[in-house]
């Protein structure tokens, strides 16, 4: 298993939160420029990195953090196409395979094929017992709004180092499952590039 070290987060972008709020929006129209691994790593550290406190950069029910977080690379300059596991403790990929899914991905996401012409997808993979054995049934609707917060610190960060993202949420549950073969249950795909002008 391949651990890739990721560059320091920076910790300052080039819009103020204000204007990252004001200018947000989702893309479906990516250009096909390569990202690099400090942006893949900025946007990473946002989604569930550790802050100033040694707590993560978003807000959990009860503390219990029930996301596991992949990132799909297909053109990022210093990272072999590949699926990847976020370790936010260390700030590091941990490699699963080599391979190109994000074709794949797309045509699970009920054929969006834009979904596979950005050059990242981030995924947020649901471990529900994380949350639920402390709040039962109700633990489940926690974990959908975690996945709430993640979502909006990828946008904005996105925004702040001037790339785009859209939110899919819409997906074939059994094909992504198959096609990850991690555990949990995918509840967002986000794929990340720069917007086709």
């Amino acid at each position: 298993m391949e651990i890739i070290h990721l560059p320091e987060p920076l910790l300052k972008g080039r819009i103020s939160v204000e204007e990252a709020l004001y200018t947000r929006h989702s893309t479906r129209s990516f250009s096909t420029d390569a990202l690099i691994i400090q942006e893949v790593s900025q946007i990473l550290w946002a989604a569930y990195g550790r802050n100033a406190y040694g707590k993560k950069t978003v807000p959990s029910a009860g503390a219990s953090y029930p996301f596991d977080i992949y990132l799909v690379a297909g053109d990022i300059i210093g990272l072999k196409s590949g699926l990847y596991q976020y370790d936010s403790e260390n700030h590091d990929l941990i490699t699963i395979r080599n391979i190109d899914i994000r074709k794949a991905i797309a045509e699970a996401a009920y054929g969006q094929m834009f979904v596979c012409y950005a050059p990242a997808i981030i995924i947020l993979v649901a471990r529900f017992a994380r949350t639920t054995r402390f709040y039962g049934k109700r633990g489940e609707r926690y974990v959908f709004i975690d996945s709430g917060h993640i979502g909006q610190n990828i946008s904005l960060q996105v925004e702040a180092i001037g790339l785009a993202a859209c939110m899919v949420g819409a997906f074939d549950d059994e094909k992504i499952s198959e096609i990850l073969s991690v555990k949990g249950d995918t509840v967002y795909i986000i794929p990340v590039g720069r917007e086709k002008a």
